[in-house]
């Protein structure tokens, strides 16, 4: 029997070693962005994500060893534990192997099958069932059994009663139930069709009538069936060829030659299918899709999730944030380089045209006054009007102002602003002007900003809201962690929620580090950190790397350096002629060369450290206080707007991917609607998934290939080959 480390080493193909070391460091309480970044020669450059899928099957496969022993444990307790038995427990699988073999030694409620066995009818029922070449015939048999005072008043009813019994044996085989369910997976098909005669038409409308092969059902269908089943719209079942599924169970139940019980014992496998199995298989079958749906879901949402924190901030500029609304108005907040707040108002740009132009010379005037560069706009209600206003006004500006705009996923934003943390943040600002706050945020940093909000809240899913919560809490918590870990946190200005999204530390330490910073001032060194009530040497080991401090005297303290490695990062500069001073001047022009001169395994051993380490160092050392995100596109700032009535077939635009789901991507082109490009309008090859080549917040090239003013939708194509213009 192979261990959990060994299964681990299979399927992940990695090195026994390297996962039992992971294993060993999850155990021993580190994080997972600790793992990856600081102890690469332990596991081999194994990424977070990768860890985290480790992380994740280790959590099963000590589950199923854990229900191993439970079930094996409650069978010996019953007397019937046999080392044929024991072996197959523990060479199952899956969790519903194990559940197989138990089926037969579970407390269940009465049955037929028992009640026949109360009669005293259970020895008919193994001779029958043997099917031994002298099988007597079954209704003569079966005359032996009748017992006025155990209710058996004449053979067929002790016939019926030992069919009970063989049926409920067949359909408790887990070999069977193992072999039914792979004959389902692969030729069963699942069905939907409307619950109604005559169904309105509804988002639904395309499983109305809708067949597919279970073996190809696509996970963004049986989500959108499972909902459409419990809003009683439609009605969803597995259909599989009976005649098919008997002649399997068959094979496993009727011997040959065949003898005087054969017929009876192939009427018992018909009735096991009829009446206790095909439904019970239908159900794990259903299960099995929705699982498979909801990880594909649950990790779709997780890969858009993380380009969207990972946007390119635009730093340093003041900012004016506009959350746009019809009634309340559209509520406005500047905010400096910093984030910190300097002006807020209320304008009603959509009441009417003198409305309007007050309005724009209301926000011109503040423009001028704060000098703001861009402004970041909502994308809910009433923005395309909200837009509008914007493109006039900057145009009444004129190009010497150098004012933008951009479309900001508000996502989130009003949960934001109706939580404590916000009213914690801002006591002064009403919920609406705490909106406009987090907008104009978003675009100086969205990282910082969306790390307050839920992350189920940020919609980049699909089906989010049907996901199992905790495993998608999980999932995404997960993600959050190691964006704000691979970018780093500035230990001075970071908020209590970013604070917490850091490697080994919780709300509760956060809370802490900012109070003692409002206490005692700016943190001059990681060292100072320790100071900090509840922050011990664990917390330290795993947090210090990710925490920067641009105030240090020490240059290290503001790179992705851990403090275990400073005396090796000074000796690489030695090998490499080079001091803190040039690190702090950025005069490192030639490191790289230099080691390579000196020797990459020579320098790692004499520092006492391995290879990825000493690259690490070196890459830190030549970029120190680097943001990753500074390398990735820019986000698509704009001067000008179109509306749905521009757009014709064929026109080439620009666009901003916000959305990518199984069957292609939503395209923000500078319209209030989002475009759809549908995967076949990706690209010129195969794919099996449009995150293959798309990830959200991707700056891409697109051409109109269709437009629906009524119902609103846009379709668009990466492919101009794909255009009929």
């Amino acid at each position: 029997m192979k261990s959990i480390v060994q299964i681990l080493s299979e399927e992940f193909n990695k090195n026994e070693e390297h996962v039992q070391n992971i294993v060993t460091l999850l155990d021993e309480g580190n994080t997972v962005p600790f793992i990856a970044r600081y102890r690469k020669e332990m596991h081999g450059t194994t990424d977070d994500q990768t860890i985290r899928e480790i992380a994740d099957r280790l959590s099963y496969l000590r589950g199923l060893e854990e229900r191993r022993q439970e079930v094996k444990k409650s069978i010996e307790n019953q007397g019937k534990l046999t080392e044929e038995l024991a072996q197959k427990i523990d060479e199952a699988a899956t969790l519903a192997e194990v559940e197989d073999l138990y089926r037969p030694y579970k407390q269940k409620r009465r049955t037929r099958a028992t009640v026949a066995r109360e009669k005293g009818l259970e020895p008919l029922a193994d001779i029958l069932y043997a099917q031994e070449k002298d099988c007597p015939v079954p209704l003569e048999e079966a005359a032996k059994y009748i017992d006025a005072e155990k209710e058996v008043n004449t053979a067929e009813e002790a016939l019926a009663g030992a069919g009970d019994i063989i049926a409920e044996v067949i359909s408790n085989d887990a070999e069977i139930r193992k072999a039914l369910r792979e004959l389902f997976m692969n030729r069963a098909d699942i069905l939907s069709t409307a619950a109604k005669k005559d169904p309105e038409d509804t988002v639904y409308r395309n499983y109305y009538a809708f067949a597919s092969a279970v073996s190809k059902v696509q996970g963004h269908q049986v989500l959108a069936m499972n909902r459409g089943e419990r809003e009683e719209i439609l009605k969803v079942s597995i259909d599989m060829n009976r005649d098919v599924a008997l002649d399997l169970i068959y094979r496993y139940t009727v011997k040959e030659p065949a003898c005087a019980s054969t017929e009876f014992v192939r009427t018992c496998a018909q009735d096991a299918y009829d009446r206790l199995i095909f439904a019970s298989v239908e159900r794990e079958i259903r299960t099995a899709l929705t699982d498979s749906a909801n990880e594909g879901a649950i990790g779709q949402f997780a890969l858009n999730l993380r380009p969207l924190l990972m946007q390119p901030p635009v730093k340093g500029f003041v900012t004016m944030g506009l959350d746009p609304g019809y009634r309340m108005g559209c509520k406005v907040a500047i905010v400096d380089g910093t984030g910190k707040v300097l002006d807020t108002t209320v304008v009603y740009p959509t009441y009417g045209e003198k409305q309007k132009k007050d309005c724009i010379e209301k926000l011109s005037a503040l423009i001028h006054k704060h000098k703001v560069k861009h402004i970041a706009i909502g994308n809910g209600t009433a923005s395309r009007e909200t837009e509008q206003m914007t493109v006039e006004m900057i145009g009444g500006l004129g190009a010497g102002a150098g004012v933008s705009y951009a479309i900001v996923n508000e996502a989130g934003a009003s949960v934001y602003s109706a939580s404590k943390l916000a009213a914690q943040e801002f006591p002064e600002y009403d919920v609406n002007l705490r909106s406009a706050v987090s907008i104009a945020r978003r675009l100086q940093d969205p990282l910082a900003e969306l790390v307050k909000i839920d992350p189920k809240s940020i919609g980049v899913g699909q089906y989010q809201h049907d996901m199992p919560e905790k495993r998608l809490s999980e999932t995404l918590d997960g993600v959050v962690e190691d964006c704000v870990n691979s970018v780093g946190v500035d230990l001075n200005t970071a908020s209590v929620p970013l604070l917490a999204r850091v490697s080994g530390l919780n709300t509760a330490v956060a809370q802490n580090i900012v109070k003692y910073r409002e206490e005692n001032g700016s943190f001059t060194s990681r060292q100072q950190i320790l100071k900090v009530p509840k922050l011990g040497a664990k917390a330290f080991e795993q947090c210090a790397g990710f925490l920067r401090v641009p105030e240090s005297k020490q240059v290290l303290d503001n790179t992705s350096v851990h403090p275990e490695s400073y005396e090796a990062a000074e000796k690489v500069l030695g090998f490499c002629g080079y001091t803190m001073e040039d690190v702090k001047a950025g005069r490192l022009l030639n490191m790289m060369r230099n080691l390579h001169a000196y020797g990459e395994e020579k320098a790692a051993k004499e520092c006492g450290i391995g290879l990825p380490t000493l690259f690490d160092i070196a890459d830190e050392l030549r970029k120190p206080g680097r943001d990753p995100r500074d390398e990735l596109p820019p986000p698509v700032l704009r001067t000008d707007v179109l509306e749905i009535k521009d757009l014709k077939p064929g026109m080439e635009l620009k666009g901003t991917v916000r959305n990518v789901i199984d069957f292609g991507a939503f395209v923000d082109i500078g319209v209030h609607q989002d475009g759809l490009v549908h995967i076949s309008q990706i690209c010129d090859k195969f794919i099996r998934h449009p995150s293959e080549v798309l990830a959200v917040g991707d700056v891409v090239t697109v051409w109109v290939k269709e437009v629906d003013e009524k119902k609103n939708r846009i379709s668009l194509t990466m492919r101009r080959d794909k255009l009929n213009v």
